[in-house]
């Protein structure tokens, strides 16, 4: 039999598919399938975004022929041409897979529109993920039907979040999102959720990771929850106002489960957040901020006043530290670096350490001086949240596709001024299946110290004393507190900061 590739050199294709739609959850699935097929070495199924596109010159691909992001590409790298055709046509078939036909013509077709499924089974609460210029249309489809939403979709326009809003209170019903990536209702978890015990504590969170935090910091101390209502990360800004936080702090003190209400937002517009505080004031459940900003407590310190609220005793937050000696830094590394998958944990650990430090650059800046540039570099302490928008457009949350803020890891870590490396791995339903194995051939050789801030349940599917065990054998300083976290990764900071005077 002739050898196709004599010389051994792998053979790279890179297809591009016209009128082919898949949503990122989807085309993460088909590029790991297909990366598995026999031959195969490396392969990426995205849509032709700018940011795929740069993710798939970083793999070291040659950019395709498409000049629309609503093309699809296809492409691989494999053993040789034979083995890239098999794969490519793989991918083909598992994106045709989804569009087969069902049992025939005369199979009952389900409801095509929200409202329509809400005519037939009445109207309840519509989760609605798309892409976010579809959003508007099927969010307002849902009010219009009397639907309570929890829209998890990003990139919706500011605008439309206040219509949709509106629209919401003029019918009695609450809008929760858009990005509202947690949230749990009736006892169930929805977007990236966590396995939790019912209990008093109800939360309003102005924020995702947040959220999260808070809810893993309770179980932690053993403390369940009663709802969780995520009414968007923008909802305490000042266009917005605070137009689903009222009402979901209105319907928290309305449910009898409820014995204290936790209102958990990344930093709020002064305004808004005094016009919340003076409604809580006015509510009969006792409640409790955990708004983040210059000067406020840190969302660990907010949960654990809740407990003294409550009457439970504070535990000791779970850590884990690496057994083995820390690598020590390079001579010349003087800068943090935070790489984080929660735009709330990144804004948590920017107002701690620019307290320290001062200047934080990040594409989510404190400050509009603090931002960073398009290529998120910068010679200075700098934090990124691979969550933003910009970030997303085309492509999974990194909570559930890694690979992007791994890709910035490594170059992070390999960069002489990096000191300390700072990030969040974030556990529970929805999210990366096994995200600690994702990132372990990643910490592998990193010759600075690692500060990982893990936030889980006990009962997650992923484990959390196993991930962080794990993490810190690999040599991962670990806390189930982003805060401690923080604080840790400065510790380390000012050790190497004496090591160069």
């Amino acid at each position: 039999m002739n050898d196709p590739n004599p010389g051994g050199s792998p053979v790279d294709r890179v297809a591009v598919r016209g009128g082919v739609y898949a949503d990122s959850v989807t085309l993460l699935q088909l590029s790991q399938a297909v990366s598995q097929a026999p031959g195969v070495q490396a392969a990426l199924v995205a849509m032709a975004t700018e940011l795929n596109l740069q993710l798939l010159a970083g793999m070291g691909f040659a950019p395709p022929a498409t000049g629309s992001a609503n093309e699809l590409f296809i492409a691989v790298r494999a053993a040789d041409e034979a083995a890239v055709l098999a794969a490519t046509a793989l991918a083909d078939e598992l994106l045709a897979a989804p569009h087969r036909g069902g049992d025939g013509p005369r199979a009952e077709q389900p409801p095509r529109t929200i409202g329509s499924a809400a005519a037939v089974h009445g109207a309840g609460l519509a989760l609605i993920s798309v892409p976010g210029q579809h959003a508007f249309t099927e969010a307002m489809d849902a009010v219009t039907a009397g639907c309570d939403v929890l829209l998890f979709s990003d990139n919706v326009s500011i605008e439309h979040e206040i219509a949709l809003k509106d629209a919401a209170a003029a019918l009695g019903l609450l809008v929760m999102g858009p990005d509202c990536g947690t949230a749990v209702v009736g006892g169930i978890g929805l977007g990236f959720a966590h396995t939790l015990r019912p209990g008093p504590v109800g939360l309003v969170a102005a924020s995702g990771t947040g959220a999260q935090q808070v809810l893993c910091l309770l179980d932690a101390a053993g403390v369940g929850v009663s709802s969780a209502l995520g009414v968007g990360g923008r909802d305490l800004t000042e266009q917005v106002a605070g137009r689903s936080t009222l009402a979901a702090l209105r319907l928290l003190d309305a449910d009898p489960a409820t014995e204290l209400i936790m209102v958990v937002s990344k930093p709020p517009a002064g305004p808004v957040a005094d016009l919340v505080r003076d409604a809580a004031a006015g509510s009969g459940t006792p409640v409790e901020f955990a708004l983040l900003g210059a000067g406020q407590p840190d969302l660990t310190a907010a949960t654990e006043a809740a407990l003294v609220a409550l009457g439970v005793a504070v535990p000791d937050w779970p850590r884990w530290l690496p057994s083995g000696r820390l690598p020590a830094n390079r001579l010349s590394g003087r800068w943090l670096r935070g790489l984080f998958c929660g735009g709330t944990l990144c804004d948590e650990a920017m107002l701690i350490a620019s307290a320290v430090l001062g200047p934080i650059r990040s594409n989510i800046p404190l400050r509009p001086d603090w931002a960073l540039p398009a290529s998120l570099t910068t010679a200075g302490h700098s934090m990124i949240d691979f969550g933003a928008d910009e970030l997303t457009r085309g492509r999974a949350h990194p909570m559930i596709d890694p690979s992007l803020r791994n890709q910035q890891l490594r170059a992070a870590a390999a960069d002489p001024q990096t000191a300390v490396l700072l990030l969040d791995v974030v556990l529970g339903h929805g999210a990366h299946p096994d995200p600690v194995s994702e990132l372990l051939p990643v910490l592998a050789g990193v010759g600075v110290p690692v500060v990982v801030s893990l936030i889980g349940a006990r009962q997650d599917p992923q484990d959390l004393l196993a991930s962080g065990a794990r993490l810190a054998e690999a040599g991962a300083a670990v806390f189930c507190s982003n805060a401690q976290a923080t604080r840790h990764a400065l510790e380390l900071l000012d050790a190497a900061e004496g090591r160069h005077e």
